[in-house]
């Protein structure tokens, strides 16, 4: 009974081990063909470093203002009893705008008006009683003098009623309407912004070391998030004699004729000066930078081994400088004739399998459509 036993557990152990060293040579074979398997290459696109000409410019950040601009507002307070315009037209220098109530104003007028056509009833009958010596010359002063004054009086009144007809001070576009009809306002009460339009203003500060290399009369262009793939011309109009003595920057103003009215005063702009200079640069799409804490880099495609047709990227950092559209000038890192991967860099890491294909990749273009930002 125990020798069967006993031969039961050896065939059962004799199993088992056989079992085991199947396992273990299945599982040697598995381990050998991941360390021989080589996952598929990556599909990339690719584009050349080369060398350019490209014009030196000066950014900056600038704010719109308009040539002129105001927020109308009355001399004299009163009743508003007429509005002559509408919120955002258009006008023109010298259109009546609002009208304040002169009942009272009109009332003094005409007594006024009166007291001086008598005046000068009186005093053009002296000057023909002077000539005949019928009175004296101190009474003929007199009458003159109070002529004068009559005269004065009235005008103040005009005046006054001129100063209650409020008028746009020159042409340019209205804002919205501060006031409304039958409102009592005072002095100085803002009634409705005005500004001109065309030409505009763009106000910007350079740092104190470019001031060398700008002039009036160099072209300026200018950029602005409200008009994606729009940009303005202008040309600097004036420099600040003096510098800021906080930030040692100075002041300077371009003139943009913005005839279709799309820079609005207080808008923000970028701008860049541009330079009657050239400079030579290495040029790559901005798609191929890809940007870490730790710098930029770039995945230059090479050949895996001499004479093989495999390609394999290989990642070096680079120092970027200039953009223009969508293209990035290089400092540092590469040379003209550099192949670097310009589409699908975010899948890729250093030493892997590519292919090419560059077919599907967007071109890259100098003037693209949005800008660059």
């Amino acid at each position: 009974m125990k020798i069967k036993l006993l031969a039961g557990i050896l065939i059962v152990i004799a199993v088992a081990g056989g079992l085991a060293v199947v396992k273990a040579l299945q599982i040697k074979t598995l381990i050998g063909a991941a360390a021989l398997f080589a996952p598929p290459p990556e599909t990339v696109a690719t584009a050349t470093a080369r060398a350019e000409q490209w014009p030196e410019t000066i950014p900056a950040v600038g704010s719109v203002s308009a040539a002129q601009g105001v927020t109308v507002a009355p001399e004299i307070g009163g009743t508003v009893t007429e509005i002559a315009f509408e919120s955002g037209a258009t006008v023109k220098a010298g259109d009546l705008l609002l009208r304040l109530d002169t009942s009272s104003e009109e009332a003094q007028l005409r007594a006024a008006q009166a007291q001086a056509d008598l005046a000068a009833f009186n005093a053009e009958r002296n000057r023909k009683l002077r000539e005949d010596k019928t009175v004296s010359q101190s009474e003929l002063d007199v009458t003159e003098a109070t002529l004068k004054q009559a005269q004065a009086n009235a005008d103040a009144i005009r005046a006054v009623i001129a100063k209650k007809n409020i008028r746009a001070p020159f042409a340019g576009r209205l804002g919205i309407r501060l006031v409304n009809l039958g409102e009592q306002i005072t002095t100085g009460q803002g009634l409705v912004s005005l500004q001109s339009l065309s030409p505009v203003f763009v106000d910007f500060s350079l740092p104190q070391q470019e001031l060398a290399r700008v002039q009036t009369g160099l072209t300026l262009r200018a950029f602005s998030d409200s008009y994606a793939g729009k940009t303005f011309t202008g040309e600097i109009a004036a420099i600040n004699p003096d510098f800021d003595p906080v930030t040692r920057s100075v002041r300077v103003r371009a003139k943009f004729v913005n005839a279709d009215e799309l820079l609005r005063a207080g808008m923000f702009v970028r701008v860049e000066i541009v330079l009657p200079v050239q400079s030579p640069v290495l040029v790559i799409p901005a798609t191929a930078v890809l940007s870490a804490p730790y710098g930029d880099s770039v995945f230059v495609v090479t050949p895996a081994a001499a004479g093989s047709t495999n390609l394999i990227a290989q990642q070096k950092f680079i120092r970027t400088g200039r953009t223009h559209g969508d293209f990035v000038s290089v400092e540092t890192g590469l040379n003209v004739g550099d192949r670097v991967v310009a589409a699908g860099v975010f899948k890729l890491r250093n030493g892997m399998a590519v292919k090419e294909n560059n077919t599907l990749a967007p071109k890259s273009s100098e003037t693209p459509t949005p800008p660059n930002s």
